[in-house]
C-alpha cells in the first residue's frame, strides 16, 4: 500500500537528531571562540520580547493580586495598631502634661515655702467635701503630720482657707469663700483694717460695715493683718473688685475676688503655725470693785428716777386737769386745788363750809 504524500517522512529521527545536535555543537563552538552570534541573539530576544510579556500577563495578575489582597490585610493590620498606639500616646500625652503642670506647682510650692518664715508641709487635695452648700476640701495630710485646727492653707499666691477638722490621715480645710469663714485683712496702699468674709458659692469676698466714707478703691490689694494669731501678716487675699456707695446707706458695699487660686490646684501648702497667744489677763480686785460700785450707782439712780415718776404723776394729772378745765364754767376752777391735797388732807373731816379748808391750806 503506498503512503499518501501528506504523512510521507524524509530521513529518520535519529538521524535529524544527530545533525541538529551536531549542528548546535558547532555552533556553540563558533559562538564561544568567535563571538559571531552574539548580534543574532540581541535581534531574536528584541523579537520575542512581546511575545514573552504577553506570556507572562497571566502569571502577573496572580501574583499581583495575592499581593493586593495581602497588602490590605497587612495595611488594616498596620493601621489598627497605629491606632491603639496613638490612644496609649495620648494618654501619655495627658499624663505628661499633667506631671508638668504639678512640677511647676510644687516648684511654686516650694519657693512660696522658702518665703514663709513658718514650718510648712505640702498636701494634696483627695475630694472636695459632701455638703454642695460649703465650700470645703479635704486634704491627705491629717494630725500624724502635725497638723492642728485652726492652721492656715496657702498656694503660691496667698490664703486658699484653713484647717477646721483634723483626722489622723487627713483633714478638712474650708476655703477663703465659704459663707461661714472670715478673715481679718488690711489694705496694703495705706494700711486700713477690717475683716473679709466669704460669699459662699459665688466665690467672692466681703467686706461689711465699712463706713461709706473709707479709702479703699477698686484695684486695691488685701493682705492678712496678723492680729489674729492664726495667719501670719502679709500674706495675699484678695483684691477689690467693687466698691458701690449710696447716699441713703452708712455703709459702703465692697467685693472682694481672691489672689489665690480657691478652686484650680491640687497641691497646697499647710503652714504649721502654732497658736502662741498671751493668756487673757484675769479681772483685778479694783475692777470688781468697780463693777460692784457701778451696780450700786446704777441701782440707785433707778430708784431716785422711779420716786421722781411717782412725785411727779400727780403734778402732771393736775396740769392735765387745768388744761382741760380751761374751757369750763367757773364752778369748775376750785377743784384743781382740792385734787392737789395731800393724803393727810384728804383724811381731815370735811367742813360744813368750803372756807376753812381754804385757811387750813396757806398754813402749811
Amino acid at each position: 500500500m503506498e503512503i499518501p504524500p501528506l504523512f510521507k517522512q524524509g530521513a529518520s529521527a535519529r538521524v535529524r537528531v544527530t545533525v541538529f545536535a551536531l549542528l548546535s555543537v558547532v555552533m556553540l563552538v563558533v559562538d564561544a571562540r568567535m563571538h559571531v552570534l552574539g548580534t543574532l541573539r540581541q535581534a531574536l530576544g528584541t523579537a520575542l520580547y512581546p511575545f514573552q510579556t504577553v506570556a507572562m500577563i497571566p502569571r502577573d495578575a496572580i501574583t499581583n493580586s495575592s499581593d493586593y489582597f495581602s497588602s490590605m490585610a497587612s495595611l488594616q493590620r498596620e493601621n489598627h495598631e497605629l491606632r491603639q498606639q496613638q490612644i496609649v500616646n495620648a494618654q501619655l500625652m495627658q499624663q505628661e502634661r499633667l506631671l508638668a503642670a504639678e512640677n511647676a506647682q510644687l516648684r511654686k510650692l516650694l519657693d512660696m515655702q522658702q518665703k514663709v518664715p513658718v514650718k510648712s508641709i505640702v498636701g494634696e487635695i483627695l475630694y472636695d467635701a459632701r455638703d454642695p452648700f460649703t465650700r470645703k476640701i479635704i486634704l491627705n495630710r491629717g494630725s500624724q503630720q502635725g497638723v492642728t485646727a485652726g492652721q492656715p492653707v496657702i498656694d503660691e499666691v496667698g490664703i486658699v482657707g484653713q484647717v477646721t477638722r483634723v483626722f489622723p490621715f487627713t483633714s478638712e480645710v474650708t476655703l477663703l469663700t465659704d459663707k461661714d469663714q472670715a478673715i481679718p485683712v488690711q489694705v496694703l496702699r495705706n494700711g486700713l483694717r477690717s475683716v473679709a468674709y466669704g460669699r459662699g458659692q459665688t466665690g467672692a469676698l466681703d467686706l461689711r460695715f465699712m463706713p461709706a466714707n473709707a479709702d479703699i478703691q477698686k484695684g486695691d490689694v488685701l493682705v492678712t493683718s496678723g492680729i489674729d494669731g492664726v495667719y501670719p501678716p502679709g500674706l495675699s487675699v484678695a483684691s477689690v473688685a467693687l466698691v458701690e456707695t449710696r447716699s441713703a446707706d452708712s455703709f459702703a458695699r465692697i467685693v472682694c475676688r481672691p489672689l489665690a487660686g480657691i478652686d484650680r490646684h491640687r497641691q497646697l501648702l499647710i503652714l504649721l503655725v502654732e497658736k502662741n497667744l498671751p493668756p487673757r489677763p484675769e479681772p483685778d480686785v479694783i475692777d470688781e470693785k468697780s463693777a460692784k460700785l457701778f451696780k450700786r450707782r446704777l441701782r440707785d439712780s433707778t430708784r431716785d428716777n422711779s420716786a421722781d415718776e411717782a412725785n411727779a404723776t400727780p403734778k402732771d394729772k393736775a396740769t392735765e386737769e387745768r388744761k382741760g378745765s380751761a374751757d369750763a364754767t367757773a364752778p369748775a376752777k376750785p377743784a384743781a386745788p382740792a385734787a392737789a391735797a395731800t393724803p393727810a388732807a384728804a383724811a381731815t373731816p370735811a367742813a360744813p363750809t368750803g372756807a376753812k379748808p381754804a385757811a387750813k391750806e396757806p398754813a402749811r
